[in-house]
């Protein structure tokens, strides 16, 4: 059976590059599953494959989850064998990972290989180049709430200051039910000068 050899480089990033071999009876979901497992992303999001002219121009879609309506149907991954969909012996896909971030690929047929290789578990990454970057960013530090937390208390860190005075509340916690809205000030009340 034949072996199709794609490279694989990110849009943004063409300097990191994977080389995969996979079969040509294997399906599009088998190269989605083999091009994160090689750039080391998790498998999570939804992806789309769109075969390609030579200006990287995006034709036919093959899609992750059934995106199929009424009058358009569209090919899924896990039904479409790679075979059905070569016609260029230099094809070029285009695909498209997490729509929300947009992971973005250049795949490119660079060899088919008359058959495949006795003992050999395809799809496999054959050559890397690059270090692919995170796929995601750095999240701010999660800390964690204590077990003992009551949500009514509000225990006060810092020491307040109270007409001049500094006041130690680090032992008495502090209910929000137990304040209660300032006097308005006398000043505040008093007339204006020249008012009647």
């Amino acid at each position: 059976m034949a072996v199709y050899k794609f490279r694989v480089t990110f849009e943004e990033h063409d300097d990191v590059s994977r080389h995969i071999e996979i079969k040509a009876i294997q399906t599009f979901d088998d190269l989605h599953n083999a091009i994160l497992q090689s750039v080391g992303f998790e498998n999570r999001e939804m992806a789309s494959f769109y075969m390609s002219d030579d200006n990287w121009k995006k034709g036919k879609e093959i899609t992750l989850a059934d995106m199929s309506d009424g009058e358009k149907k569209i090919a899924m991954m896990k039904n479409s064998r790679l075979k059905d969909f070569i016609a260029d012996p230099h094809q070029k896909i285009y695909y498209v990972y997490d729509f929300m971030a947009m992971w973005t690929f250049h795949i490119e047929l660079i060899k088919i290989i008359v058959s495949e290789e006795a003992g050999v578990s395809y799809p496999r990454c054959v050559r890397t180049a690059g270090d692919a970057p995170k796929q995601f960013g750095t999240s701010p530090e999660v800390v964690p709430v204590p077990e003992d937390f009551v949500e009514e208390e509000f225990a006060v860190e810092a020491e307040i200051e109270v007409e001049g005075e500094e006041v130690d509340t680090d032992t008495e916690p502090i209910k929000v039910d137990e304040f209660s809205p300032s006097e308005p000030d006398a000043e505040e009340d008093a007339p204006a000068e020249g008012d009647d």
